[in-house]
C-alpha cells in the first residue's frame, strides 16, 4: 500500500513539474465570497454565509481544490450554524471567461441550540469565473448539489456562492 502510494504520488509530482516547466501559467487560485445554503431537512432553512476555496492545478484544466465554508441562520428560533470541509478534483476550461466543474467529499458540521453533530458530505457542482484584470477573476457564479448525512437521514442542500478568486 505504501508503495502504491508513494508511486502515485510521484507519478503527481513529475506531472506537476512538467506542467511547471511548460509555462502553463497560474498554478494555484484563492476563491473567497458570500454563499447562499438552502438546507433541506428537518426543519428547511435558507442560511447565509461564506465560502473559501484554494486550488492548486496539476494542469492547466485539472486542479485539486480544498473548499471550506460556514452558513448560519435562525431555524425554529434556534441560532444555528452549519460548516462544511471538502475536498477533490475541479476541471476547468482556461481561459477569459472559465467555466469549472468540480466533485469535493468531506464533512460537514452543525450546530443548532447548544449541539452539535459532524457528518459526511460532498458537493457537485460547478460555475464560471470571468477576468476582471489580470490574476484577479470574478466567480460569477457557483452552484452546487450538497447533499449531507446527518443521523439516518440524507438532507439534499443546494449552495450558491460569488466571489473574488485571486490566480497566481
Amino acid at each position: 500500500m505504501v508503495r502504491r502510494l508513494s508511486w502515485l504520488l510521484g507519478l503527481v509530482l513529475l506531472v506537476s513539474l512538467s506542467a511547471n516547466a511548460q509555462g502553463l501559467g497560474d498554478k494555484a487560485e484563492i476563491f473567497g465570497g458570500y454563499s447562499y445554503l438552502r438546507v433541506d431537512g428537518p426543519p428547511s432553512a435558507n442560511l447565509n454565509g461564506w465560502e473559501f476555496a484554494g486550488q492548486y492545478k496539476v494542469t492547466d484544466w485539472l486542479g485539486g481544490v480544498a473548499d471550506f465554508d460556514g452558513h448560519y441562520g435562525s431555524p425554529g428560533g434556534f441560532s444555528s450554524s452549519l460548516h462544511t470541509f471538502l475536498f477533490g478534483p475541479q476541471i476547468s476550461w482556461p481561459s477569459r471567461v472559465s467555466p469549472f466543474a468540480h466533485v469535493l467529499i468531506g464533512g460537514a458540521h452543525i450546530s443548532s441550540g447548544g449541539f452539535g453533530e459532524s457528518a459526511f458530505a460532498m458537493a457537485i457542482g460547478g460555475g464560471i469565473d470571468t477576468r476582471l484584470v489580470h490574476g484577479i477573476y470574478w466567480r460569477v457564479i457557483q452552484g452546487d448539489y450538497l447533499p449531507t448525512h446527518f443521523g439516518n437521514a440524507w438532507e439534499n442542500n443546494a449552495r450558491l456562492s460569488t466571489g473574488i478568486v485571486f490566480r497566481f
